[in-house]
């Protein structure tokens, strides 16, 4: 099963390779999002005293994680409509292969991901404050999360019946997510409906906690939200998986059949 999930893996990130444009679209978009809000709509801005770009960074880190979920549906969805699936199943390879060698690649695409900005949010300016030990931790529940988004991501490519549908989707029900968090504005600074949304909205919680973790500025509130985002952090992943999880395997069981 390790090496039939390992094979899947490269064959996920060869298409990853070959397919130059989609590299250039996930990449290039957060890098975009941190340029135009840290210098245009930022300039004017400071949170907490220091410049918006250090309150940013770490919700572009998050934001990124949750538009992957994209990319993943697409994938599967694709598969499935080649009769990608249907090849591998005539094949002597362990049926949870593909989901194995799916998320495992997600994970290495998301660490790729992350190194890439990084390396743009020193050059503009942000940094980590409080050590190497609490800044792989916050990475670690940037992971966590792309995880959990992956399950749901698998999940939709195997009922979404084709790749367009899925972009119909995912995208539309990505950008209000991302719009009522925490990613550019605190919930303290929003209406109270509003705010109370925007805390205790999954990205809210991962986006607040690498925030801690990283050292950068935020506006805390003294809801249980606010002084558990660590935990919370944690706990909005699992229970995505495991909400998602199952269903994903049992999606691709019956189409597997």
């Amino acid at each position: 099963m390790i090496a039939d999930g390992w094979v899947m893996t490269g064959r996920h990130l060869r298409h990853v390779v070959r397919a130059p444009e989609q590299i250039i679209i996930f990449f290039t978009l957060p890098i975009m999002f941190v340029l135009v809000f840290g210098y245009v709509f930022g300039a004017g801005m400071a949170v907490g005293g220091t410049a918006y770009r250090e309150f940013l960074l770490p919700g572009v880190f998050a934001m990124t994680q949750l538009y992957g979920l994209g990319a993943t549906a697409i994938a599967i969805s694709t598969d499935i409509g080649k009769g990608v699936v249907d090849r591998f199943r005539s094949m002597p390879a362990a049926r949870s292969a593909l989901m194995i060698g799916r998320g495992t690649a997600d994970l290495t695409r998301a660490l790729m991901e992350m190194t890439v900005l990084v390396v743009c949010g020193l050059l503009v300016g942000w940094q980590w404050h409080r050590g190497a030990g609490y800044a792989l931790a916050a990475v670690g529940l940037l992971l966590l999360l792309r995880l959990a988004l992956s399950c749901v991501g698998v999940y939709l490519g195997t009922v979404v019946p084709n790749p367009d549908t899925v972009s119909l989707i995912v995208f539309p029900f990505a950008f209000p997510l991302t719009a009522l968090s925490n990613i550019y504005v605190a919930p303290e600074l929003l209406p109270h409906w509003l705010g109370a949304i925007s805390a205790w909205n999954p990205l809210s919680a991962t986006v607040a906690a690498c925030r801690e973790l990283f050292g950068n500025p935020g506006v805390g509130g003294d809801s249980w939200a606010a002084t558990h985002a660590i935990e919370l952090a944690i706990l909005w992943p699992l229970a995505l998986i495991a909400i998602f999880g199952p269903l994903a395997v049992r999606s691709y069981r019956r189409l597997s059949r």
